[in-house]
């Protein structure tokens, strides 16, 4: 017997953003700019868009990016983990219509030789 499975939902990917912020409990890591690289997956139902072919159908990901970015700057989280919850609270505030996120969020200097990194996945609250 068959059974009835919702597809997956559709998502739109930022694929290595790339940040520099203070970021870090560590004396020079509150002094001195990183980067981070973060990996966003925008849940959001893109029917209209592939139909009409019109930005007014999506989301604008240069405005989430931006966002993103921003809330980074401005935070100076000592956690990655916090930062990685501020990327997702920005790319939600960028766009009502975004129902889940998701994000793997690197800090490729935190030792030598190793990528310190978290995934986080949040869906918006109704």
């Amino acid at each position: 017997m068959p059974t009835s499975q919702t597809p997956p939902p559709d998502a739109i990917l930022l694929e290595g953003l790339r940040v520099e912020c203070i970021v870090g409990d560590l004396p020079h890591e509150r002094t001195f700019p990183q980067e981070l690289f973060l990996d966003l997956e925008l849940g959001c139902d893109l029917a209209a868009a592939a139909q009409s072919d019109a930005l007014a159908d999506t989301i604008d990901y240069v405005r989430v990016a931006h966002a993103v970015r921003e809330a980074l700057i401005a935070a100076r989280c000592r956690m990655i983990e916090r930062a990685a919850q501020i990327a997702i609270d920005a790319a939600f505030a960028a766009d009502p219509r975004i129902r889940a996120v998701r994000v793997t969020l690197r800090k490729p200097h935190a030792l030598p030789g190793v990528v310190a990194a978290v995934r986080l996945a949040r869906t918006r609250a109704h």
